[in-house]
């Protein structure tokens, strides 16, 4: 699934009329490249959300064959839900039991989905993303076994997950603090098809406030991949470090 359904606030003014996944990085729309992206991995069959400038989105997919991949669309026209959310709502287009990989039509990046893969079946884990050691205001927290822990705001000091719950089967001593290592979110996770019966919010939320919700009691690691090239296509002033990258 590819979350393409935000209203992309940073990027104006291009999305004053125009969907950020239509935002062009050297004549390729994002959305066409993590596409080709994703085909790159073996995955040809994808979920796409819309709801800013949906038809624009739509038009796209039609008049360019989904550039040779399945398309399926998760319409949220009505109200924007957040990835999390918009997971929810596309629930019915995945095929029960089967693992399934999501990802920000903003980022690009070449890591290779079959690591993430190989990490995800070696930790027997119900969600694995991708994390860099990149700097950032937000990090998520992990153990020393790439187990998550936590989220952390350094600028506000602001924490949350497990390790502030000192209960949890993380943190299982009253007052213990275990050292926790800073990563960077890549917006790639893989997933098993469970998470849709464990997944504790409804309506509009983010995947981060999903992976805090369960990390204390299910197996959510992070697979560092730190080395690879990856770019937040959040503002406009991103794309020339895109076009840079990404030929």
């Amino acid at each position: 699934m590819i979350f393409s359904a935000g209203l992309g606030t940073r990027f104006k003014p291009w999305t004053d009329k125009h969907p950020k996944a239509l935002a062009l990085v050297n004549d390729k729309t994002l959305l066409q490249r993590n596409i080709e992206y994703l085909q790159r991995n073996g995955i040809k069959d994808v979920i796409i959300n819309v709801h800013h400038f949906a038809d624009q989105i739509t038009s796209a997919i039609a008049k360019n064959k989904g550039w040779g991949s399945s398309i399926a669309i998760s319409d949220e026209s009505s109200e924007v839900l957040e990835t999390g959310g918009g997971l929810l709502k596309a629930k019915d287009l995945f095929q029960p039991g089967e693992k399934f990989i999501t990802c920000n039509v903003d980022i690009l990046t070449n890591l290779d989905i079959s690591k993430l893969l190989a990490f995800h079946e070696e930790k027997k884990a119900l969600i694995s993303f991708a994390v860099t050691n990149r700097k950032t205001s937000r990090y998520l927290l992990f153990d020393d076994d790439s187990r998550l822990c936590g989220w952390r705001n350094v600028k506000t000091g602001e924490e949350k997950g497990p390790i502030t719950e000192l209960h949890s089967p993380l943190f299982p001593a009253e007052g213990t603090r275990n050292p926790v290592i800073e990563k960077a979110y890549s917006c790639v996770a893989v997933f098993e098809y469970d998470i849709f019966n464990l997944i504790p919010f409804t309506g509009k939320f983010s995947l981060i406030d999903v992976y805090l919700a369960l990390a204390a009691n299910h197996r959510i690691y992070g697979y560092d991949h730190s080395g690879d090239q990856i770019v937040d296509v959040g503002k406009p002033e991103s794309i020339s470090i895109a076009e840079s990258i990404f030929q």
